[in-house]
């Protein structure tokens, strides 16, 4: 049985939108960056998460949530999922997000 082949969401556009925006974690607007799920979205070894699946983080949050040892993975995945909320909500209720992008939907 083939499954067919995963069609990647890419768009340098939002990702740029992403990194404009606040951290969605601690409010900086410092050093932020567009931090893809680690969890899903298409993610494979050397291979980034669909760019809609992103939160605006900081540096510092991102790798808290990447690669951090201060909570579990059942916390940093929460944290990465508010924070993606959060930066989906305010590009959409803003009319930043492109039209061409779909939009997550949240389960």
């Amino acid at each position: 049985m083939k499954f067919p082949k995963h069609q990647y969401v890419r768009s340098k556009k939002l990702l740029k939108l992403v990194a404009s925006l606040p951290c969605q974690h601690c409010l900086t607007t410092e050093n932020v960056q567009a931090a893809h799920t680690n969890w899903g979205g298409g993610k494979g070894r050397s291979i980034k998460a669909d760019d809609n699946l992103v939160a605006a983080l900081c540096m510092m949050c991102h790798h808290e949530i990447d690669q951090g040892d201060k909570w579990s993975k059942e916390e940093r995945q929460k944290a990465w999922l508010v924070a993606h909320i959060n930066t989906v909500a305010r590009l959409v209720d803003t009319g930043q997000w492109p039209k061409e992008i779909p939009i997550p939907e949240f389960s």
